[in-house]
């Protein structure tokens, strides 16, 4: 009989431009592995972004139409696919696309019913999100922060690493 594959668990950081939230993320990534557990990513850009390099073959089958263009080699692959006139894909949509792993980390979708937590700095002089935003269940930060949600050192990954696994063991949060 074939392994059950559960569907991964899923988890945000979100904040405004400049918050840190590569920064955030990219440290507790290795924290998470560490733990044993096999991470993935997904980032949602605002703005159109290109990974081929203008010129090159994978482009220029892009540019002639292709909807679809996979680049591989020994050590990765990566597949680029058109939107064309197609509307933007959910995130569910995404997630669907993974290979099965424990933890999906989102950068970004803001207004996704995931849990999250918020990367907020007083110092870029923007409003917060969690007031708003009732899918974080913490905030990250380097600032007091008047809030009832559990106050994170945004320049401890450790410490975030562990309220997301611990979240995972008391979702009801």
């Amino acid at each position: 009989m074939a392994e059950e594959v559960r569907p991964p668990r899923v988890f945000g950081f979100t904040g405004t431009s400049g918050s840190g939230k590569t920064t955030l993320v990219e440290q507790v990534i290795p924290r998470l592995i560490a733990r044993g557990w096999k991470v993935s990513l997904i980032k949602h850009a605002h703005h159109g972004f290109d990974l081929d390099t203008p010129g090159k073959d994978s482009y220029r089958h892009r540019q002639a139409g292709c909807g679809e263009v996979m680049v591989t080699c020994g050590s990765r692959w990566a597949l680029m696919h058109e939107l064309r006139e197609e509307a933007e894909p959910t995130l569910a949509q995404h997630l669907a696309r993974f290979a099965p792993c424990d933890l999906v980390l989102v950068e970004g979708f803001k207004q996704e019913a995931i849990p999250k937590i918020e990367v907020y700095r007083a110092a870029n002089g923007k409003a917060p999100l969690y007031p708003e935003n009732h899918h974080i269940v913490a905030v990250a930060t380097d600032s007091p922060v008047h809030t009832a949600l559990p106050v994170l050192d945004v320049n401890d990954a450790e410490a975030v690493a562990a309220f997301v696994m611990d979240y995972f063991k008391h979702p009801q949060r």
